[in-house]
């Protein structure tokens, strides 16, 4: 009698992530004392992103329709939505959400080339009509649950992620040094954080991997 086959299983290799979330600054050099006043610096910042962030939940509720009815994102509110998450990485990445760059962050939408923090989304070509009536309140929940372990979310700057920035802005007044092993994991808690908040804004429908891509980088696949 022949040998049953055996079973095997094999782990999937998870698709390549649409969402980039990256930093360029090899020659940064930050103040020890700066970061003591960023909640002040950043306040004008904070009160256009609030609107901004108004407008993207509408017009993310306009998306949902658009793409149950054609199975498509329309590109100029998909760059909007991706501008202000853009926009927001930026704030988050100068002010308490990493405390990475001195550099003040521009008033823009758009993407800055010689501004240290980036952020980009692929725009998906066709979006499934049934996965955007379970994303964003389903198959959500389990990354929303990891992610609220360790931020706040990509908007707010709470958690681990925070308290990574705080020792980085302590460190950094009494040493005037950011230690890399705190910078790298926080970019991979917001890289995280940002590829979940995109799939429930069903800005793309590839599922975000549960796993932490640290450094300044995007991995290579």
């Amino acid at each position: 009698m022949s040998a049953m086959p055996t079973a095997t299983t094999a782990l999937g290799k998870h698709p390549v992530s649409p969402v980039s979330l990256e930093v360029r600054d090899d020659d940064v050099v930050l103040s020890r004392w700066l970061w003591l006043v960023k909640w002040l610096l950043v306040i004008p910042h904070h009160v256009v992103l609030f609107f901004l962030w108004i407008g993207l939940f509408l017009v993310t509720v306009v998306a949902f329709f658009a793409i149950l009815i054609t199975g498509g994102y329309p590109r100029a509110l998909f760059d909007f939505n991706v501008g202000v998450m853009r926009w927001t990485w930026r704030v988050e990445y100068y002010a308490y959400g990493s405390l990475g760059t001195d550099r003040y962050p521009p008033f823009a939408l758009r993407e800055v080339a010689d501004y240290p923090a980036h952020f980009d989304i692929a725009y998906p070509e066709h979006l499934s009509r049934g996965l955007v009536l379970v994303k964003s309140w389903l198959l959500i929940l389990p990354q929303l649950l990891v992610v609220g372990l360790f931020t706040g979310g990509f908007r707010v700057s709470f958690g681990l992620a925070a308290i990574i920035a705080f020792y980085a802005g302590v460190s950094l007044l009494f040493t005037g040094r950011y230690p890399r092993g705190m910078h790298d994991l926080n970019i991979g808690l917001h890289r995280w954080a940002a590829r979940v908040l995109a799939y429930g804004l069903l800005l793309t429908d590839v599922y975000p991997p549960y796993r932490l891509d640290l450094g300044e980088r995007e991995p290579m696949d």
